[in-house]
C-alpha cells in the first residue's frame, strides 16, 4: 500500500485527488452563470482569427449538417466499460458512471439548458452507435458519423510532459509498460518481445491472465523518458500514453490506429508524427535499427509530434470547441 502511494506521488501523472477537489469546489459555481457566458463565448470563437482552423476541428468531431430527431424515452445501459445514456443533460449524475466522465461533460454541458437532451456514451467506445452519441473515442472507419467525439477523461489521457533528454542521450531501447486489457495488440507484442534485449516491457497491476514471468513493476514517466522508443499499443479503445509520449524527445512506437479521440488519431502521418510497425510486428527490431543509426531522422519525427500535439495545448480555444461541438449537437437535434 505504501508503496503504491508513493509511486502515485512519483509517477508523474496528475494526482486524480487534486483535481476533483478542485472540481468538486467548482459545483460551488451555479450553472445559470456559465449559460449567461455561453452566447459570448460563441461569439469570441467567431471573432477569432483562427475561426477557420476552428471550424475544421469541429467538422471533424461532429460529422452530423443534417436535422435530425433524439429520442424523447428516458435509457441507461450499461457495459463492463462504458453506458449508454440517453435524458436531459441535467438528469446526468455523477454515480452513474465514472466521476472523471461527469466532470469532464459537465465542464461543458453546464453552458447549456439542462432541459436539452442527449445520447452519451463514456467510456471506452468500439464500436459505433445507432444513433448521434456523443463519446471518448470512436473507431477509424468511414461510417462513423454518430460518434460524434468530445474531450473526455482527459486527467488520464491529455497529459503532456517536459523532456530535457534529447534523443541521441536515450537508452537504443523500447519500453512498454501496461495492462493486457484482453488487447489482442499488446499480447501479440508481448509474445513475441518480452525478455528481447531491445526491449524493457511488461504488464503491471494484476495478473489479467498472462504468464507470470510478464508481471513487472511500474516504472514512472521520467524512467520512460530514458528510453529512444515508448510503444503506444491500443488497449480497449486508444492508446491512453501517445499524448505525453509525442510531447517528449522520445519515438511514439505503434501500429496504424483504429479508433480515435479528441486527439484526433486519426490525422497522423506514419513515421511522419510517430513510428509505424506492422501489426504482427515482423518490422519492429528493423524500424528501432533503422532510427538508432539515423538520429536525424527520429529527430525530424519528434519536432513533427511537437508541432501536432501544440494545437491542444491552448485552453481557451479547447473549451470553445467543445462548446461549438455540443452547441451543433443539440441545434441539428432541433433543439436550440
Amino acid at each position: 500500500m505504501a508503496d503504491n502511494i508513493l509511486y502515485k506521488f512519483r509517477s508523474g501523472k496528475p494526482i486524480k485527488f487534486l483535481d476533483f477537489l478542485k472540481n468538486f469546489i467548482g459545483l460551488a459555481v451555479p450553472d445559470a452563470w456559465y449559460r449567461h457566458q455561453l452566447s459570448k463565448k460563441l461569439e469570441k470563437a467567431r471573432r477569432r482569427a483562427d475561426y477557420d482552423y476552428l471550424k475544421q476541428r469541429v467538422d471533424y468531431y461532429i460529422r452530423i449538417n443534417t436535422p435530425w430527431k433524439i429520442s424523447g424515452q428516458d435509457k441507461l445501459e450499461r457495459s463492463r466499460s462504458w453506458i449508454h445514456y440517453t435524458g436531459a443533460i441535467g438528469d446526468y449524475r455523477r454515480k452513474m458512471f465514472h466521476t472523471a466522465y461527469y466532470f469532464d461533460q459537465h465542464d461543458v454541458t453546464r453552458y447549456f439548458p439542462k432541459r436539452l437532451r442527449w445520447n452519451f456514451c463514456p467510456g471506452d467506445v468500439y464500436f459505433t452507435p445507432d444513433v448521434p452519441t456523443v463519446v471518448k473515442s470512436r473507431l477509424l472507419v468511414a461510417d462513423n458519423q454518430n460518434s460524434v467525439v468530445l474531450k473526455l477523461d482527459k486527467l488520464r489521457h491529455f497529459m503532456y510532459v517536459h523532456d530535457a533528454k534529447p534523443f541521441r542521450e536515450k537508452k537504443d531501447c523500447a519500453i512498454f509498460r501496461g495492462k493486457i486489457r484482453q488487447s489482442r495488440l499488446r499480447t501479440a507484442f508481448l509474445t513475441r518481445f518480452f525478455g528481447n534485449p531491445m526491449c524493457d516491457c511488461g504488464v503491471v497491476g494484476r495478473n489479467e491472465g498472462c504468464p507470470d514471468e510478464w508481471m513487472t513493476a511500474k516504472k514512472t514517466i521520467r524512467e520512460h523518458l530514458d528510453y529512444k522508443f515508448i510503444i503506444a499499443l491500443e488497449g480497449n479503445d486508444v492508446a491512453s500514453n501517445l499524448k505525453w509520449v509525442m510531447s517528449s524527445n522520445s519515438l511514439a512506437v505503434m501500429t496504424r490506429p483504429t479508433c480515435e479521440t479528441w486527439f484526433m488519431e486519426g490525422t497522423l502521418i506514419p513515421d511522419y508524427h510517430y513510428v509505424e510497425v506492422k501489426e504482427d510486428f515482423s518490422d519492429f527490431e528493423e524500424k528501432l535499427r533503422f532510427y538508432i543509426d539515423h538520429p536525424e531522422k527520429a529527430e525530424e519525427i519528434i519536432r513533427h509530434a511537437h508541432e501536432y500535439v501544440s494545437q491542444f495545448r491552448d485552453d481557451e480555444r479547447e473549451e470553445l470547441l467543445q462548446l461549438m461541438v455540443m452547441e451543433r449537437y443539440f441545434r441539428t437535434s432541433g433543439q436550440l
